[in-house]
């Protein structure tokens, strides 16, 4: 059965600083669980209705109405790929995330790079933790599969130029994306919701694309976890 103690540290994981302290994180769900067991992720504790009651699950989860079952489950430590290394990075498609804040966008984007076989994602510090719960359910098992790496996007955007590696990027006055000639390598740029991507990045974007609207459209823009399922499945088209 679970103790007090285990629902305060449950309930607890819902904030940022108690996951970051403890290194663990919550998921919810009988798929979400075995898509976490398969993974190799270390589960500390699994707690279900069946062996701690519907009254501790209510307690414990995050959703409105409560699963089955639940894990806790700890981090793993992804390591930043040796980029120095032109064999890890000149055959592969790799994404970088530009202070994406929203966590069903990026959950829906790890979820959208997993279908078209992105297996690293690179995220601005100021991007939304991959760990918070609405990332975890959003990515439906996808965070599992999918390397999301914290790191400096100039810096990654630098390091594919200097490799002789394209760095694409989504912009409102890009080319059309439809009309250009597109390499299933390099590394592909995405931006914020509202801002699109930062100046600083954009200065280390060399092949800008634009995603056309349709004729009399009226909507200013489109979503960013939109754009990048619209943007990736045009790289695989090709």
């Amino acid at each position: 059965m679970a103790s007090n103690s285990d629902i305060r540290l449950v309930r607890s994981l819902r904030e940022k600083k108690f996951r970051e302290e403890s290194g663990l994180f919550v998921v919810e769900g009988e798929k979400m669980v075995r898509e976490a067991q398969e993974s190799g992720f270390e589960l500390t504790r699994i707690f279900s209705r069946e062996e701690d009651g519907e009254e501790a699950m209510k307690k414990m989860s995050s959703l409105s109405t409560a699963p089955p079952v639940l894990a806790v489950v700890k981090k793993p430590e992804h390591c930043l790929p040796d980029i120095s290394d032109i064999s890890v990075i000149s055959d592969g498609l790799f994404l970088a995330l530009d202070s994406v804040r929203d966590p069903g966008n990026l959950g829906t984007i790890l979820r959208t790079a997993d279908w078209f076989g992105v297996s690293t994602v690179f995220a601005s510090e100021d991007s939304v933790e991959l760990y918070n719960p609405k990332v975890i359910q959003s990515s439906m098992g996808s965070v599992f599969r999918i390397a999301l790496i914290v790191a400096d996007i100039v810096g990654i955007c630098r390091q594919f130029r200097q490799k002789g590696l394209p760095v694409w990027g989504t912009f409102l006055d890009g080319n059309d994306i439809y009309s250009e000639t597109l390499e299933c390598r390099g590394l592909l740029v995405m931006g914020n919701e509202s801002n699109g991507i930062s100046p600083a990045v954009a200065s280390e974007v060399d092949r800008r694309l634009r995603i056309p609207s349709f004729k009399g459209s009226g909507a200013e823009s489109l979503n960013v976890a939109v754009a990048t399922a619209v943007t990736l499945s045009e790289f695989r088209r090709r």
